[in-house]
């Protein structure tokens, strides 16, 4: 992710106003669309048949024309005119946000089963009178996956490049990043339990399969829309889960189950959803 990533409230990810099941953004699930029928294929997509596809999502046409406004305003999208149409693709930005999210689907996953016992460390102090500044910092690095071991010092683990966390917030002296292993009588065990809410990570993943690992998942819509819907559940999910070392969790930790679920349904509605969306996408060569 870039420095202007707009990174979500601490509240919204972990605080105690945090939801399970979140709910989907318009933005989101445009996210999840330009990634699969958009991103590396040198096409822009007409408006009209984008707000053909959203509507199969139950997203008004009002609410994709602001969505798609947003996005060329973010430096996000791109418009191209052919005659009296107006199509949309990506920016060079937008490729940056979409690889990240299809590295963390895709290749990151949502089992860390690779740890090799570092943890990134991140100490900050900083005065009362950049309180908003504090506010963002947390927002961020729970964003990329820390946890708050004590007062002032988070903890991720793994080696983790906090360049893009830290820019643009003007820290200088105040904060301090370093890499480190536990030892006793610290155990890593406890860092994770201590850091981090296990229930509430599980009870994200348990939700997801109480949505998605059923006979038939969302009966009311068509593969094209399941898959959009899937893609973006799935892709907030993992953005949300601090991938925490496999051996230090639950043996029935749901976030295996639900990572195979999410599998085999992609694969499952890609045929199908590739031919609806066919009939109805409208696109331009750039």
């Amino acid at each position: 992710m870039t420095s202007e990533t707009v990174y979500p409230s601490a509240v919204t990810l972990g605080g105690e106003d945090d939801q399970t099941a979140p709910s989907l953004r318009p933005q989101s699930l445009m996210f999840s669309f330009l990634g699969i029928y958009v991103l590396h294929r040198d096409i822009a997509v007409y408006s009209g048949s984008v707000i053909d596809v959203f509507a199969r999502l139950g997203v008004s046409e009002e609410a994709v024309r602001s969505t798609l406004a947003r996005m060329v305003k973010r430096n996000l999208l791109a418009r191209h005119r052919q005659g009296r149409k107006v199509y949309f693709g990506l920016t060079p930005r937008a490729v940056e946000v979409l690889e990240d999210g299809r590295r963390r689907v895709w290749e990151t996953g949502a089992v860390n089963r690779d740890w090799d016992g570092t943890w990134t460390l991140v100490g900050f102090s900083i005065p009362d009178s950049r309180r908003s500044t504090r506010h963002d910092l947390r927002s961020r690095l729970i964003w990329h996956g820390f946890g708050l071991l004590q007062s002032g010092l988070w903890i991720a683990p793994g080696v983790k490049d906090v360049s893009d966390v830290l820019a643009s917030l003007d820290l200088g002296d105040h904060v301090t990043v370093l890499t480190a292993r536990a030892f006793k009588p610290t155990e890593a065990a406890d860092l994770v339990g201590k850091a981090f809410d296990i229930e509430q990570i599980a009870a994200r993943y348990r939700a997801f399969l109480a949505q998605w690992d059923v006979s038939r998942p969302l009966p009311g819509a068509d593969d094209l829309a399941r898959q959009l819907l899937l893609h973006t559940d799935w892709l907030q999910l993992v953005r949300q889960d601090p991938h925490l070392p496999a051996e230090h969790l639950p043996r029935d930790w749901p976030a295996i189950q639900a990572e195979q679920t999410f599998q085999a349904l992609a694969q499952r509605y890609e045929p199908p959803a590739a031919e609806l969306a066919a009939t109805v996408l409208d696109t331009l060569a750039v």
